[in-house]
């Protein structure tokens, strides 16, 4: 493990003044949202990806009889005394063809994996485990099973009437399977989310364009419609727009007009130039706050009323890796909760810090890192470099958010820490 220390401390709060708390932030946007009302009603292979509308209840027990584990033979659990057991073989079961005889005492069924279990027996004994097998009978060592062993009961997924998935559940492969096993043909859903977006700065050029003296390329409409898209919602890109009155007003009532929500990175400070905030107090109802975060501080939340349209807007910094973690950490549970899915914090892990981390008590500080194994094995976390907010690399390099709570001081080598995988956030 190494030592190192942070650069520059950038977005830190002016002594003195006031500044909301990450949780609490959060927690006021979450309770100001709510979920969009149109559903509709789709295949369930299309249904991948979408927030389901309503609980679905099995309409069958799961499995739907009694059947076998394994490919063996079926037999009375009370065959199983002490010793050798030798029995009769009297017939077969196959997956999709039930044995209709009589298993008595001192017999059993060869059955096939998913076969209905024969109404006399409860035990399956797999191939492998039959010490000696002839044409009409086995023989083993009551020793190596139990009675009840190897059958799967009716109901013991799901039982019929049971909430199979549950509403507010974005479909995985996992729940389209399930979906099919209780007969399931197709789903209610909530109608995809449409989110619009767009930049402001007259210094900003789109990728492919000439670089003009000043000024420097977009990139936070390219992370902004990845998270939108990714997050399982429609984007709708707007493009840059200028510093300038009208074209602000413009942006913003076409994207009230055609969106649920809208999502701006930029215009969030206190700058002379910076006409979007005096655009959105016109326009709507927006709270401007000032977060005790790093990356990130300046941001807006409220609803845009234009013209008998309404849409929740969010308003973030322009410094590209500020406006990512704000999203992650704000706007994404919010639109979560406006697409009608269920909320939850992403899964945490407890990971040692390979290096010494300065920090003040006082603000939630994300600084991306990466776990990787050390020498022996054991996973450690270092942080990707340069922790600056408009450093967009150090986000393409991380796999991970370093979370910093607000309480918290200095990070020491080997202390564990808060991490937040990449692959559970987005």
């Amino acid at each position: 493990m190494e030592t190192v220390t942070q650069g520059a401390q950038a977005n830190a709060v002016p002594q003195g003044e006031q500044a909301t708390a990450v949780s609490e932030a959060r927690a006021a946007i979450l309770n100001a949202v709510v979920p969009v009302a149109p559903t509709e009603i789709v295949q369930i292979k299309a249904a991948l990806g979408r927030v389901l509308a309503d609980d679905v209840h099995a309409r069958v027990n799961v499995p739907p009889h009694d059947n076998s584990a394994m490919d063996g033979f079926a037999l009375r659990g009370s065959e199983l005394k002490a010793g050798k057991v030798s029995l009769r073989i009297t017939g077969v079961a196959l997956a999709g063809k039930a044995y209709a005889g009589v298993v008595g005492a001192g017999e059993c069924v060869r059955i096939m994996t998913g076969a209905v279990m024969p109404a006399d027996c409860d035990t399956v004994i797999p191939h492998e485990l039959v010490g000696n097998i002839a044409e009409d009978r086995i023989e083993f060592d009551a020793i190596v099973l139990r009675a009840g062993a190897n059958r799967r009961c009716a109901g013991e997924d799901l039982k019929a009437g049971a909430v199979a998935v549950p509403a507010g559940k974005r479909l995985m492969p996992a729940d389209l399977g399930l979906l099919a096993s209780i007969g399931i043909p197709e789903v209610v859903v909530s109608r995809v989310l449409r989110v619009a977006y767009f930049s402001t700065g007259d210094e900003l050029c789109a990728p492919g364009e000439t670089l003009r003296p000043g000024c420097i390329y977009d990139s936070n409409r390219f992370t902004l419609h990845g998270m939108i898209s990714r997050a399982g919602h429609e984007p709708l890109d707007m493009g840059v727009i200028p510093d300038h009155p009208d074209q602000i007003e413009h942006a913003l009532r076409t994207a009230c007009t055609s969106a649920d929500a809208v999502v701006i990175a930029g215009g969030m400070s206190e700058g002379d130039a910076d006409h979007t905030r005096h655009m959105l107090a016109r326009l709507g109802k927006v709270a401007f706050h000032k977060v005790a975060m790093r990356p990130g501080r300046p941001m807006a939340f409220g609803a845009l009323e234009i013209d008998g349209n309404r849409a929740f807007l969010f308003g973030l910094p322009g410094n590209p890796v500020a406006a990512m973690v704000s999203f992650y950490f704000f706007v994404a549970p919010a639109l979560e909760k406006m697409a009608g899915g269920q909320v939850r914090p992403p899964p945490v892990a407890w990971v040692p810090s390979a290096q010494y981390i300065k920090k003040r008590p006082g603000r939630t500080e994300f600084q991306r890192g990466v776990v990787e194994s050390d020498e022996l094995g054991w996973q450690i976390v270092r942080i990707t470099g340069n922790q600056g907010s408009g450093v967009l690399r150090s986000m393409s390099e991380a796999n991970c958010i370093i979370v910093l709570d607000h309480d918290q001081a200095e990070v020491k080598v080997g202390e564990w820490i808060k991490v937040l995988y990449f692959q559970g956030l987005v």
